[in-house]
């Protein structure tokens, strides 16, 4: 896998290092947010993943002598490269749980460090967290759609290079069962599928010949594709035939895969033939394109399916391809730091902060999340960021914090959990998260407000900015 040393970031965090560094700037801390603007997909929320990738890489994040010399050729001073020999990011991360449920405009994770540091680290954190957090989403989506069918990971050759790499991890998160990308099977324990391709059965002369082949080399995990040449005229009735004589041998044919074609059509009508021969308990997988659109499109339709396998459109994150997730400077040499914009939504909210999530009476999501300010504990008003007219009553909610330290100078404080505990946390609280909020279609937007001092602070600040 890729070499994750100090060089993984752009270029100008450290031409600012340096420059912070010329300052003796090395000591003062800044906090940064990250965040994000706008939900992918038209959905009505996000699942957050990438965590336990980028608490794993920072602990051990370095400058090698081959980043140093490579930065040497750059022109950087020589003082600024020996203080990055030793490097170490020693800071604090605060955040909430891999595979919560997140939503515009609230921090998802906060990051307090020297100012060099913090600014180092943040092509790597916005690199793992965004990336990571739209593959989730997005197989969220699909699992959502599946109601319970089995979902497995085919993406890694569609993939932007090594992304399918952790996109297979990103879609457990959200929800998958399985990938057939072998190396994220060895280093997540996930588990792993695969059966055969179209070049295989053409390698044989005839079909029955490369079922059978198969079927003897792995009598526990035989799943047959039967489209290479008519679906229902041959590869069905030579799955059958396999099938049967596995039987006879005390072994089970475990499915078939339909690869092309009309999947509804054709997995309703093998479905019949299946049954028809006895062989009940074989499942039928379907491949080729899938979406959540599709996946929705083929179960509307009585599609006679048990296991899908996606591969483009999960790992790419289509048709979004980027979750806009950013990393803004809030407080810095003891002060709340804010950034100003024409564009009223993009005014960042200062100082350390947390978030609470608002449950009803029954622990149910109570649709909306208040942040304030991190020392705050009390609250009736939560206040919509950006409109004075829009306010809500919080006094009756029970309130649960969101955001905890995870990191503690630079090393890693809390237990880590393994991809089923976040997975099942995931679907955890998508059960309690209100239907509304999950519609394929126009879903119900979640409220994102703030509390009043926090407001307060705000608008001080930006009155103060404009002045200047």
């Amino acid at each position: 896998m890729i070499d994750f040393s100090g060089t993984y970031t752009d270029q100008y965090q450290l031409t600012m290092g340096q420059v912070y560094f010329k300052k003796n700037l090395t000591t003062e801390k800044a906090v940064f947010d990250y965040f994000f603007r706008k939900l992918p997909f038209g959905g009505g929320y996000a699942v957050f993943a990438g965590l336990e990738t980028l608490l794993d890489i920072l602990k051990d994040f370095r400058f090698s002598e081959k980043d140093l010399e490579y930065l040497h050729s750059l022109n950087l001073d020589t003082d600024y490269l020996e203080y990055l020999r030793g490097f170490k990011f020693q800071g604090e991360i605060y955040s909430v749980r891999e595979g919560e449920l997140v939503f515009p405009g609230e921090p998802i994770v906060w990051v307090e460090a020297n100012i060099i540091e913090a600014q180092i680290v943040e092509t790597l954190l916005l690199n793992i967290l965004n990336f990571q957090t739209l593959i989730a989403t997005k197989a969220s989506r699909m699992a959502m759609q599946a109601e319970g069918r089995m979902l497995i990971d085919f993406g890694l050759r569609r993939a932007q290079g090594v992304g399918g790499y952790h996109a297979s991890r990103a879609a457990v998160i959200g929800g998958f069962g399985a990938t057939s990308n072998t190396r994220a099977g060895r280093d997540f324990g996930l588990p792993v599928s695969g059966t055969m391709a179209h070049s295989f059965i053409q390698s044989y002369e005839d079909e029955l010949s490369a079922f059978r082949d198969f079927a003897e080399a792995h009598p526990e995990n035989t799943i047959l594709l039967v489209d290479t040449y008519d679906t229902l005229k041959s590869g069905v009735p030579n799955a059958i035939k396999v099938g049967k004589e596995m039987k006879s041998r005390g072994h089970k044919l475990k499915g078939i895969r339909l690869d092309s074609g009309d999947l509804a059509y054709l997995s309703i009508k093998a479905r019949k033939m299946l049954d028809k021969a006895g062989l009940e308990d074989v499942k039928i997988s379907v491949s080729n394109q899938l979406d959540e659109h599709l996946i929705k499109s083929l179960l509307d339709q009585d599609a006679a399916i048990d296991i899908f396998g996606v591969g483009t459109s999960l790992v790419t994150g289509k048709p979004d391809a980027a979750l806009d997730g950013v990393y803004k400077l809030a407080f810095f040499k003891k002060k709340p730091r804010i950034k100003l914009s024409e564009t009223i939504s993009k005014i960042t909210l200062p100082h350390k902060k947390q978030v609470w999530r608002l449950l009803d009476s029954k622990g149910h999501f109570g649709g909306g999340d208040l942040v304030g300010l991190d020392t705050e504990e009390q609250f009736k008003t939560m206040f919509h960021p950006y409109d004075p007219l829009k306010s809500l009553s919080v006094e009756t909610f029970e309130k649960e914090p969101l955001l905890k330290k995870v990191m503690k100078n630079g090393e890693i404080i809390v237990p880590s959990p393994s991809l089923e505990e976040i997975k099942n946390f995931s679907k955890e609280r998508l059960e309690k998260l209100p239907r509304e909020y999950k519609r394929f279609f126009n879903p119900h937007i979640y409220k994102v407000g703030i509390s009043e001092h926090l407001k307060t602070e705000r608008d001080r600040l930006v009155n103060e900015h404009k002045m200047r």
